[in-house]
């Protein structure tokens, strides 16, 4: 049985820079064997099959099929880009398990940051939570939510959030409350 997969790619499109055309993304994924390959918006996200039963059929291990196309990536486009690949019945777990009321919230107030791995809470010690008030964020499994009432592009967490302490060794990659739920739905089976 086929099973539909998420990739999120890190930093491509953003300011005229690491372009990677959507429509050559899917290319690319096709000729990796994948099927129903679909791209959302231009900030990297695609949604794909494989496994038994789809072109190119048996691979299933997320970090394999990440890395299998960060590689594909790099030698397309000459540049790295970070790759994180997730399932649906994941990124499903990702809503069901927000630690804010997502409801009541505008999509640009809320974020998930999606880790390549789990990471430590360890990383995040040195942050002065009180400090960032009324900015907010929890760790998940493999993700951290991120409440910024005024915005990503105007918070300060955001930033110190996003800094090497937090990231080194691991790909991270942060999308809006819309596009986490847009995942959800374009990964159903």
């Amino acid at each position: 049985m086929a099973t539909t997969y998420a990739a999120l790619l890190r930093g491509i499109n953003v300011g005229g820079r690491r372009k990677v055309p959507m429509a050559e993304l899917r290319t690319l994924m096709e000729g990796l064997g994948h099927g129903a390959v679909r791209t959302h918006l231009q900030s990297g996200q695609a949604v794909f099959t494989t496994g038994s039963g789809a072109p190119g059929g048996g691979r299933t291990d997320e970090d394999a099929l990440a890395a299998e196309l960060a590689a594909a990536l790099e030698r397309h486009f000459g540049f790295a880009v970070g790759v994180i690949v997730r399932d649906h019945a994941y990124l499903r777990a990702i809503v069901d398990d927000c630690p804010f009321p997502a409801a009541g919230s505008e999509p640009r107030q809320l974020h998930v940051t999606y880790f390549s791995t789990a990471v430590d809470a360890g990383r995040f010690t040195d942050v002065d939570r009180a400090a960032h008030l009324p900015e907010e964020f929890r760790l998940g499994d493999r993700a951290l939510y991120l409440y910024a009432p005024e915005g990503l592009g105007r918070s300060r967490l955001a930033e110190r959030l996003a800094g090497p302490r937090v990231t080194r060794g691991v790909v991270a990659t942060t999308r809006n409350w819309n596009t986490v739920v847009e995942l959800v739905e374009l990964t159903r089976d």
